[in-house]
């Protein structure tokens, strides 16, 4: 194994491991620690935790572990992948995972770039943007578990952690590979060991993995992965082989716990010409709703059913306030994840999962222990194989186009 990575999600991490696979990785996306050695051709592996809104203590000992068992498997390079709209909050968890990381590997001049111009994340002058508008007036300013309020990734991060943050401004990244590990280096001999690394287009995101190259530690989004196969690919250690995509017969059932606004119009959408079957987190909570009747619904259901819990950001407020934010969190992840089972026990074959929670209590509750990498279905979410008899994809909540359900639910049908 040549790469390691660290996902705090499980959508995050799908969504890189679609970025390596492009660039001619052969990688495996794994469900927590595995206990089991990694194949022999496995060039990137990728642990998806479910770390993002954990306890931030937690969250270290959980990368410490998945750090260590990368490191058996011999990999040249680290990657700790958080989301590129940066989700966390002033007490964490980016911060003290990438501190954590760092020590433990003695990596410095450590990239920090969740930029990802393909689905509209840039960094400009250490301000993160989605498409034309600052992060803290784009819609995640009401995320209910981790609301970014802020857009400046130095001063988001700088409560985060031990060490001093740094700055690479776009004038420098323009100018190319050597001007980046130039001031990369004068960042850190000013003693900033994290270092927020502008990124406007992908040429930029190409340089920045070229600078990256001998780096023990890279964290962002899976954008700035975009260039860290080539250097690989130069000293010819990378096979270039992908393996085929077999997709499956059946039905295709969505399951939608995401709040988004990218969500929340691709169910406006989807509703219009498919059974939709809405999810109240009260009746959840109460213990009115029972997971086998949504199931059994969907099971039923002709064309793309969809189950979801997506709601406009004041109800999910008012929710959170009757109920308490952990607690309607979990009562709806539990929900979703005891649905899935009932599905894949009744013979389901196709899921698609929108939500980086939502999808990662299905992952865990269907035990989904290793996930082979498909096809592309938009930018960011790759198809996804589970195992000889399920497929499926994992959705972050602002990505995808707005007819995102529909044409995943074509691709994991497709036949190579």
């Amino acid at each position: 194994m040549l790469l390691g990575c660290i996902g705090d999600d499980f959508t995050g991490s799908s969504d890189l491991a679609n970025t390596l696979s492009k660039q001619g990785m052969r990688c495996v996306q794994y469900t927590g620690v595995p206990s089991e050695p990694a194949q022999p051709d496995v060039e990137a592996g990728i642990i998806a935790l479910k770390s993002r809104s954990i306890n931030p203590q937690e969250a270290v000992r959980q990368s410490l572990d998945a750090l260590a068992w990368l490191r058996e498997q011999g990999c040249e390079q680290f990657f700790f992948k958080y989301c590129s709209t940066f989700d966390s909050t002033p007490q964490g968890n980016i911060g003290p995972v990438a501190d954590a990381i760092a020590d433990a590997l003695d990596a410095h001049k450590v990239i920090v770039c969740p930029a990802f111009p393909g689905t509209g994340r840039s960094i400009y002058q250490g301000h993160l943007f989605v498409h034309d508008t600052l992060l803290n007036e784009s819609g995640l300013e009401n995320h209910p578990l981790t609301p970014m309020t802020d857009p400046d990734i130095r001063r988001w991060l700088a409560p985060q952690t031990r060490h001093g943050v740094g700055h690479v401004d776009a004038r420098t990244v323009l100018a190319g590979t050597e001007a980046i590990r130039d001031a990369l280096t004068k960042e850190h001999d000013a003693g900033r060991r994290l270092i927020v690394v502008d990124a406007l287009q992908d040429e930029d995101l190409l340089q920045i993995g070229a600078a990256a190259d001998g780096l023990p530690l890279i964290t962002g989004g899976s954008g700035v992965a975009l260039g860290l196969p080539r250097n690989f690919a130069k000293r010819g250690q990378i096979a270039n082989t992908g393996a085929g995509w077999r997709g499956e017969r059946g039905k295709c059932v969505v399951l939608s716990g995401s709040c988004s606004n990218a969500t929340r119009a691709q169910v406006a959408l989807h509703r219009k010409t498919n059974p939709s079957y809405e999810i109240v987190a009260d009746d959840v909570i109460n213990g009115a709703l029972h997971p086998q009747s949504v199931a059994d619904w969907l099971m039923d259901a002709n064309g793309i059913p969809l189950a979801y819990s997506s709601a406009d950001p004041a109800v999910v407020a008012d929710i959170q306030s009757q109920f308490g934010r952990e607690k309607s969190a979990e009562a709806l992840e539990n929900f979703f994840a005891e649905v899935s089972r009932r599905l894949v026990a009744g013979g389901i074959r196709k899921i698609l999962t929108a939500g980086g929670e939502t999808s990662g209590a299905i992952v865990e509750a269907l035990h989904l222990t290793a996930l082979e990498i498909g096809p592309e279905i938009d930018p960011g979410v790759p198809a996804l194989r589970a195992s000889d008899r399920l497929v499926i994809a994992l959705k972050s909540g602002n990505f995808g186009a707005p007819d995102y359900f529909a044409k995943a639910a074509e691709i994991l049908g497709a036949k190579a």
